[in-house]
């Protein structure tokens, strides 16, 4: 299993994690505010079809590392970025999609957590990208928020995310640059 995204089409990215289980501590991690705070961001998630997400996203907060300045690209970003979404479906502790309603654009992200022996398999899709920018963006910082995942639930101290973001998303340009 490649720790890369795979792109699905000019829209869609899919990628896949075997995490330390079992699979209710992996669902806690992706619908209680405190603990998805550590690896993606905070926010309350209504666990219900149409229920109400809030996204509260702090990336430089997310490793007690020290990390490199802001990317130029994202240097007029705010250190706290709110937005929110709908959830589109729940089936606890499997599967949860909702809308990712961030500014002119609504995509959207599903995540599915399935057993695999003592490890649980999370395969997270995210669809209805806009275009090339949007999806060296989601797969840089997908990859990033995904890998601080794996050390949050090993015990380990992740990696500042704009410096690994930084090289992430510089690898993904070039993948969907080869690819179109």
């Amino acid at each position: 299993m490649s720790a890369h995204g795979e792109i699905l089409d000019q829209q869609s990215v899919r990628f896949e994690r075997l995490l330390p289980g079992p699979i209710e501590r992996v669902w806690s991690f992706l619908v209680e505010a405190d603990k998805r705070a550590q690896w993606l961001c905070g926010g309350e998630t209504e666990l219900h079809e149409g229920g109400h997400v809030d996204l509260v996203f702090q990336n430089a907060k997310l490793s007690g590392q020290q990390d490199i300045e802001r990317p130029e690209k994202y240097k007029d970003m705010p250190d706290k970025v709110e937005f929110t979404g709908t959830v589109t479906r729940c089936e606890p502790p499997h599967i949860l999609a909702h809308t990712w309603d961030y500014e002119d654009t609504a995509s959207e992200v599903c995540y599915e957590l399935s057993e695999a022996g003592d490890q649980v398999r999370l395969v997270l899709t995210h669809t209805k990208l806009t275009g090339r920018d949007e999806m060296q963006s989601v797969c840089g910082g997908w990859h990033t928020h995904l890998d601080i995942l794996v050390d949050v639930l090993n015990g380990n101290e992740p990696q500042p995310f704009w410096k690994v973001h930084t090289a992430l998303e510089a690898d993904y340009a070039r993948r969907i640059r080869q690819e179109a």
